[in-house]
């Protein structure tokens, strides 16, 4: 029996033991998995733990006002206001940080003017009057301004201004029908609020800037140079493919490094917050301060109308197609070529855009696309031969879905250079030498530079002219002239 009792407890504390093992071990994996994370989010983009120290600091300054004695006898407890305006006005970049605090700073203004006026109002109406009248601008300006947020323009770029708007106007007219001296109090809230603005925005201008229009600017060539990279492997992953089947899971595996256009896919909203922004940054390094930011949302647009080719594209690299081994071998070539030179012209204004500068080809779209244009025409004709009267057109339906998918992606990067050379112009791109951005080509005896180089009339070295002289000597005394000596 007491064997039995000393087995149960001892049962039961293994139990426990057990139990507590295990806890400590999931929270250890937990605290390790925490502490990865953390090191990953700031691996990614070390400048966000850059941003939450300057929020930090930030902070620390603005309550110096209730730290300070002869401060906080001016503002009193309207102090916190400037606290309130950091933690709700400083956001990531210079763009979205300035948008925030002018926003603030002007509905507090022209709310707290109006709300004062209100009330003046109000007042003279007597102390019947006085709260209906109150009630009556308090309505009256939440719902005009609550319907104006509904236009799309003034909710882009005005929402949070307006939302300050409503939540100052009725603070500041509602608090003085309790509160005489309101005029004070609208200076004190705005001015602390002025200060905690302005303290942002500083801040986030002079400790390691972040820049909206920068960010946008890399993006749109970033999401240029992924289309290039697909386009750049297409022809191999897709002919590989369709050629040996077995091999269908290794190509899925190469694959995945070409896949980085489907974030293309879903970068509207962020290019739109992003071109929102930079409106409102100063002019810094080469961005001025009316620099076209909207062409910047075209190029993203139409970046857009390219990846859903390319997503169409992609359907086809690893569906196990079974097409007629003549067939493909007759339009491998050409599909090829038109992959590589839409890629090369893609990359090339990837990298034009990022480094803004531009080439004698760049200048123009059809001289930047002049070998991709060839091989389409070359693609269409192959298409037109009457050599396919012999194959089993069923079976080839995929080639021909390719091809045509690879014209119309030629006809989006056509779009696409057609806005950079816009681009380049109106925001005054660097003019360069070089013959490419890509790589400046080495010399090759007897080889054909892919890329056009502006017009130079060559040295045309002409055979020079056959000329007989005829030389005679004097006359001998008989009288007979020697026959005459041609030299050339």
């Amino acid at each position: 029996m007491e064997s039995e009792m000393e087995h149960s407890k001892t049962g039961v504390v293994g139990l426990f033991r057990l139990r507590v093992k295990s806890a400590m071990g999931n929270a250890t994996a937990r605290i390790s998995t925490a502490g990865r994370d953390i090191v990953e989010v700031g691996k990614d983009d070390p400048r966000r733990a850059i941003h939450s120290l300057k929020v930090g600091l930030t902070l620390t300054l603005v309550s110096l006002i209730y730290y300070y004695q002869p401060l906080y006898t001016n503002f009193g407890a309207t102090a916190m206001w400037a606290v309130m305006t950091v933690v709700v006005v400083f956001e990531f970049s210079v763009g979205a940080t300035l948008s925030k605090g002018l926003n603030r700073g002007l509905a507090t203004l022209f709310a707290g003017a109006l709300g004062v006026g209100a009330h003046h109002l109000a007042c003279m109406s007597g102390k019947i009057g006085e709260p209906i009248l109150l009630g009556f601008f308090v309505f009256l300006q939440a719902a005009a301004t609550t319907f104006m947020r509904f236009f799309p323009g003034i909710k882009a770029r005005y929402d949070y201004g307006m939302l300050i708007f409503i939540l100052t106007f009725s603070l500041v007219s509602i608090s003085g029908y309790r509160y005489d001296e309101i005029l004070t109090m609208a200076h004190r809230r705005l001015s602390t609020i002025f200060i905690g603005g302005a303290t942002c925005v500083i801040v986030s201008i002079v400790v390691c800037p972040v820049w909206a229009g920068e960010d946008l600017h890399n993006l749109i060539a970033l999401n240029m140079e992924k289309l290039g990279n697909f386009l750049e492997g297409f022809g191999d992953e897709f002919f590989r493919a369709s050629a040996d089947t077995d091999h269908a899971g290794t190509t899925a595996d190469r694959s995945k490094s070409l896949r980085g256009y489907k974030t293309v896919l879903v970068s509207k909203s962020t290019e739109e917050t992003m071109a929102n922004f930079a409106r409102w940054e100063p002019s810094h390094g080469e961005f001025r301060f009316r620099h076209p930011w909207k062409l910047y949302l075209e190029l993203g647009a139409l970046t857009r109308e390219c990846a859903y080719r390319i997503e169409a594209l992609d359907g086809y690299l690893n569906a196990n197609l079974q097409v007629p081994a003549a067939a493909r071998e007759s339009i491998e070539g050409v599909c090829r070529e038109v992959s590589s030179e839409a890629a090369k012209a893609l990359k090339e204004m990837a990298v034009s855009v990022r480094t803004m500068t531009r080439h004698a080809a760049l200048a123009d779209p059809d001289l930047l696309l002049g070998d991709c244009h060839d091989a389409v025409k070359d693609l269409k004709a192959l298409l037109k031969a009457s050599q396919w009267k012999e194959t089993d057109l069923l079976a080839a339906v995929p080639l021909f879905t390719v091809a045509s998918l690879l014209i119309d992606v030629v006809k989006c990067t056509e779009k696409i250079a057609e806005r950079v050379q816009e681009l380049s112009s109106l925001a005054n791109f660097r003019e360069v030498e070089s013959t490419s951005l890509l790589e400046k080509p080495a010399p090759r005896a007897g080889g054909k530079n892919k890329v056009p180089k502006p017009a130079v009339v060559p040295d045309v070295e002409c055979p020079p002219p056959h000329i007989v002289l005829a030389v005679h000597e004097m006359a001998p005394e008989n009288g007979r002239a020697p026959a005459p000596l041609n030299t050339s």
